[in-house]
């Protein structure tokens, strides 16, 4: 499976970006679409994830201030981020768990190439 994130890009603090990520390539169901995060030194860190279902959870860093969503006809998943702060500058990573052929098929991770969100005056 392939994934293109975009959306990113250098924002003021208290601004808002939406990061969107495209998977395409031979996929069955997508079980869980998230957004990492990572910064040099650090290990990368879940900032959101949701379920097939509509199930959401995130990190508390940006509990309140982040929605993600997705569009199970696209394979596409966003993240809206409002009111940035310069700690939520990072790498930011798009995921997935899919599947290829079918429900009882192995459950597959894949990584997008990443967007740079820099929050900056």
């Amino acid at each position: 499976v392939q994934l293109q994130a975009s959306g990113g890009g250098l924002v003021q603090p208290g601004g808002s970006l939406r990061l969107s990520c495209a998977a395409s390539g031979s996929i069955f169901s997508i079980d869980v679409m998230g957004w990492y995060r990572q910064t040099p030194g650090k290990q990368r860190e879940l900032v959101a994830g949701i379920t097939g279902g509509g199930n959401t959870n995130y990190a508390d860093s940006v509990k309140g201030r982040s929605t993600i969503s997705r569009d199970n006809a696209k394979n596409t998943v966003y993240l809206q981020m409002n009111s940035l702060k310069p700690e939520d500058t990072a790498v930011y990573y798009c995921n997935v768990l899919y599947r290829r052929f079918s429900w009882s098929g192995t459950a597959i991770s894949s990584w997008g190439q990443g967007t740079q969100v820099t929050v900056s005056s």
